[in-house]
């Protein structure tokens, strides 16, 4: 039970009971769209230079300096195994903050916002155990478009992502 809302998270559905009007900020990563919740994110920019790290997972880009805060910039095309990165003029980075952090996400383009009701939204399928989908919280229909909804703070706090020390409360 989370005692945040009262709601209970593994019971199915409830993650998308819980999202009933909220808005997400769209974004493409090669063919595919995703959306995320629109509070996670602080602001977009323009990709620009970062600073390596060293032994850091390819996915880990590096850091930049964002108003004097570290900043650890993720590709999610790299993470996703989604597309060919291309760092041109139309490539942008979400700059989101989740779990008290700020952490930059590095995706092809920004589409909108869009504000998803409940008849919109189906819970993500279930796969194997190999396959992880935690990170997903669903799909939704609009139109011609699907668009596969990501909850970005449980996907950038995983430890998988390397950019946590321990479990998180």
């Amino acid at each position: 039970m989370n005692a945040q809302n009262g709601l209970d998270r593994s019971a199915p559905g409830a993650q998308l009971q819980a999202m009933e009007g909220r808005e997400f900020l769209t974004f493409r990563l090669g063919a595919e769209e995703y959306g995320i919740e629109i509070l996670k994110v602080q602001e977009i920019r323009g990709y620009d230079a970062v600073t390596r790290l060293a032994n850091a997972p390819e996915f880990i880009k590096g850091v930049i300096n964002l108003r004097g805060v570290i900043v650890p910039i993720v590709d999610l095309r790299i993470k996703f195994g989604v597309a060919e990165p291309v760092y041109d003029q139309f490539t942008v980075v979400i700059v989101l903050n989740v779990g008290g952090r700020v952490v930059g996400a590095v995706v092809d383009s920004v589409s909108d916002v869009l504000t998803l009701e409940p008849d919109q939204m189906r819970a993500a399928p279930q796969f194997s155990s190999s396959f992880d989908t935690s990170h997903l919280t669903g799909l939704a229909s609009l139109d011609e478009r699907m668009l596969i909804l990501v909850d970005i703070e449980r996907l950038m706090l995983s430890a998988d992502m390397a950019l946590i020390d321990g479990p998180v409360h």
